[in-house]
């Protein structure tokens, strides 16, 4: 068998437990979305399943959570940093790991609080009223970025060490039936 059977259930396994950690209490914003999208970018070889596993798992989750107005904007920016994870982290390194979460925590941050700008009715529609709105929300991007930096670290390093333990789970790996 040249599919490898076991590392699609492995990765697909560890994008739906750190989804399942949005259900348990946390920090604001210290949230495991933008390192599973980026993990999910990175490893999951067909591009309609690196992007229906994450977006799924957070359908999951938010039917548990409650859905909210304008969560399409967050399925929007998982959705970017999905591709943010295909397209930079073709080759792994611990520095291209980093430097994706942090853009991916960045990339989280303009569009969801241009979603709130846009939509929220909070802000005023004008230049002053979209800085004011990223003004209002830089005390929360440190959990952000936290977040998307342990997660990554946890996905990324965990799954590299899986690899190491389990050789079937590296990409290429054949089983035999």
């Amino acid at each position: 068998m040249t599919t490898n059977h076991s590392r699609l259930i492995a990765l697909l396994t560890a994008i739906v437990v750190v989804a399942a950690l949005r259900l348990v209490p946390h920090p604001p914003n210290f949230t495991p979305i933008g390192a599973m999208a980026l993990f999910s970018g990175a490893y999951l070889g067909r591009r309609s399943l690196a992007f229906a596993a994450p977006l799924a798992a957070m359908a999951l989750s938010d039917a548990v959570l409650g859905f909210y107005p304008g969560f399409w904007i967050t399925y929007l920016a998982v959705g970017l940093i999905v591709l943010l994870g295909w397209l930079a982290l073709s080759r792994m390194s611990l520095l291209r790991v980093g430097g994706a979460a942090v853009a991916s925590s960045v990339l989280f941050f303009l569009v969801s609080n241009f979603g709130t700008w846009a939509l929220s009715g909070m802000y005023p529609h004008s230049l002053s009223g979209l800085g004011a709105c990223y003004l209002a929300a830089v005390p929360f991007f440190q959990n952000t970025l936290a977040g998307d930096l342990f997660y990554a670290a946890l996905l990324f390093g965990g799954f590299a060490a899986a690899e190491q333990l389990a050789p079937r789970l590296r990409a290429g790996a054949t089983q035999t039936a």
